[in-house]
């Protein structure tokens, strides 16, 4: 039963990864475009934490932190340099 669970989580934020590639193609607007690849990062982030739960190994764990971080600086970089123009100051 709970492998049934873990297919339907993975078809619900596979779905909510596909809508949010749809929103990030169709966005007229940058920041709309940010917000999107952002919410894509967060549901990538579920995904591999179901597939590590579900094989058992913590290796997707990592890769879901490691994923957490390089997407946050990412996000917080792009929006930097959209107010300032500018990345390092």
């Amino acid at each position: 039963m709970i492998t049934y669970a873990f297919w339907f989580a993975n078809a619900c934020f596979g779905g909510g990864l596909l809508c949010n590639l749809l929103q990030f193609i169709r966005a007229r607007d940058v920041i709309d475009r940010v917000q999107a690849f952002d919410t894509m990062v967060i549901n990538a982030i579920a995904l591999l934490i179901l597939f590590g739960t579900m094989n058992a190994t913590g290796h997707y764990f990592e890769a879901s932190l490691l994923f957490a971080m390089v997407g946050f600086v990412s996000t917080v970089a792009f929006c930097k340099f959209l107010l300032r123009g500018d990345i390092i100051e």
